[in-house]
């Protein structure tokens, strides 16, 4: 994963009503939620959901499919496991500490 890439998808999670709909998302697993049901749950405009949703879409993070007059978003788990893949991979990488070489700390 790009640098960049990674600093789109975690400025889209900084904003808090991003993070919740994310989570909500990854919540409801593959099959992913309804955009209404995403709004029951949260309690936020309608308008206000399209926004962040858009934004979440753009950083790949979540995915959208129209089933008949329904759409459907999902969370990116390719995605999300990439991301925290790209935070992880270089844990102490030149400290030798005990998270990288799988010890636990005394």
């Amino acid at each position: 994963m790009k640098l960049e890439q990674a600093a789109k998808q975690l400025e889209a999670l900084g904003n808090p009503t991003r993070l919740q709909v994310y989570r909500t998302l990854v919540r409801a697993g593959p099959n992913g939620l309804p955009v209404s049901r995403v709004q029951e749950k949260l309690g936020i405009p309608a308008s206000t959901l399209s926004h962040h949703l858009h934004r979440l879409i753009l950083t790949e993070l979540v995915t959208q499919e129209r089933q008949a007059t329904t759409l459907i978003c999902r969370a990116n788990y390719t995605a999300m496991d990439a991301l925290l893949g790209f935070l992880a991979e270089e844990c102490c990488a030149e400290a030798g500490c005990a998270a990288a070489s799988g010890e636990q700390a005394a």
